[in-house]
């Protein structure tokens, strides 16, 4: 009954199915550094495959003809076949995998793990060239994003700056020869929230986009559920193109103005709100937490620039975030005119997120960067965070690049929605090692496996570990 059963399928296949017959030899060719070895090995494998009910016959005397066999030679030597149709040889043929290797300025993003080829792509060819690095805690996040700035920066001219909220970027920049800007109450390293320039904006008069900033970095001092009034935005507005009037007319750094001249200006103003505004000012500009009321003082024209924030406190986080920002920006802009790009590394995206003012300056960048050359990179542990409202889900949706390492189950699921990933494309982002996942390039998914090797001194400044670090300790 039961070879009927099949047979009667069978013909059902080749009649309705459009399906063929195929007369198929599968060779598997074992080797080992002896015959006890090889004996075990043997058996482990017609173990497996009687688990799936199939049948592995030892080519015993026949050796030297299944080598042939198996060698790319075109020639069967061994008349042992079994009959498959279509869709089931097809398991077998083609041996296709997507592959990503571009040449010119191609950053190298690790190996293919189907075919063991290198991935070469060049995020500038993208549409838009904005990008994700997504995982969980351990997967290897911030050493995937070191690995691309440590590419960028000696295969291409590109300039790049990073927002370090944990202080973990220093070493690399530091041997890089680049900057770190140690932004914090103790430090003497300052910028200046005020600095623009004259291609800050599209139009004629940068003031405008520079003085939308100034609105939201006052908003983020005075609080409140409402947020600015419409009377003190008029205020903040007239003060704004008050102050920078020496400046448009003689574009020197002795004419920038800083925070404390705003503070001034407000005073002046006859309103009472003017008054509320300096006031809820004065604690930024001649109080404890004046660190944003000096002139920029530190090299943020270097090739690398590192943004330090960890040691700032609460009230000041947000508040930093928002004028690196806007100094990256202003970075943008003058490389525009140069015909540069400039690449944005933000680590922890999603503290960024949780602030309206921040979050909002955040969806900006991604919406406004790809036209003047910018190329952010964000980093985060859940992908929750990126679609907790519909503009911030706008970063998700305007990222071209996505390095997606090991996620959370719940996140796992969102990203299969909303990518359209399989579940064997999945199962590259489940439970896997540091430094494997996905690559979404374009249209393209490919999954990587990228080692890197231990006893190499860029290793050393680049990982995070505590086991690797203690064991650096210890050779010192």
């Amino acid at each position: 009954m039961t070879y009927g059963e099949q047979a009667q399928s069978l013909l059902e296949d080749l009649q309705n199915r459009n399906e063929r017959m195929f007369l198929v030899t599968v060779l598997v060719m074992n080797t080992a550094e002896t015959k006890q070895k090889l004996s075990t090995d043997l058996l482990q494998a017609q173990g497996i495959a009687q688990k799936y009910n199939c049948s592995l016959r030892p080519l015993d005397y026949q050796q030297e003809q299944a080598l042939m066999s198996s060698l790319p030679l075109a020639q069967n030597q061994i008349e042992i076949q079994r009959v498959l149709t279509t869709s089931s040889t097809a398991i077998f043929v083609p041996f296709t995998t997507q592959e990503l290797f571009q040449e010119g300025e191609a950053l190298y993003y690790g190996l293919n793990a189907l075919s063991n080829n290198l991935i070469m792509a060049d995020r500038k060819r993208l549409k838009n060239p904005n990008g994700l690095i997504l995982g969980t805690p351990g997967s290897g996040k911030s050493f995937s994003a070191k690995r691309e700035i440590t590419n960028a920066f000696l295969l291409t001219n590109d300039d790049i700056a990073i927002v370090d909220p944990e202080s973990e970027y220093f070493p690399l920049v530091s041997r890089l020869g680049g900057q770190v800007v140690k932004i914090s109450p103790s430090s003497n390293h300052y910028i200046n929230p005020m600095d623009i320039n004259l291609n800050y904006s599209e139009d004629d008069n940068p003031l405008s986009l520079k003085s939308d900033f100034i609105l939201s970095l006052c908003e983020l001092i005075v609080g409140g559920k409402e947020g600015l009034q419409p009377v003190e935005k008029t205020i903040i507005d007239r003060c704004v193109r008050m102050i920078y009037q020496n400046y448009m007319i003689e574009p020197i750094q002795s004419n920038m103005p800083i925070l404390g001249d705003l503070y001034n200006m407000m005073r002046e103003q006859k309103e009472p709100e003017a008054q509320h505004l300096a006031t809820a000012l004065e604690i930024y500009v001649n109080g404890s937490l004046n660190i944003f009321n000096h002139r920029t003082n530190v090299d943020i024209r270097n090739r690398l620039v590192c943004y330090d924030i960890k040691e700032l406190g609460k009230q000041l986080k947000k508040i930093g975030m928002l004028v690196v920002q806007d100094q990256v920006w202003g970075r943008v802009t003058e490389n525009r005119a140069l015909h540069k790009s400039t690449r944005f590394y933000i680590d922890e995206m999603h503290l960024l997120l949780k602030e309206e003012q921040t979050s909002a300056y955040t969806v900006e960048i991604w919406k406004r960067f790809r036209k003047w050359g910018g190329i952010p990179t964000g980093l985060t542990q859940n992908v929750k965070d990126l679609l907790a409202s519909r503009e911030i889900a706008n970063i998700f949706e305007n990222s071209d690049f996505i390095y997606m390492l090991n996620q959370a189950q719940g996140d796992r699921q969102i990203l299969a929605k909303q990518l359209n990933i399989s579940p064997h494309q999945l199962s590259y982002v489940t439970n896997t090692n540091a430094g494997e996942g996905l690559i979404f390039y374009g249209n393209v998914i490919i999954p990587f496996v990228d080692h890197f090797p231990k006893d190499t001194e860029l290793y050393s400044i680049m990982t995070t570990k505590l086991e690797d670090l203690a064991q650096q300790d210890r050779k010192v």
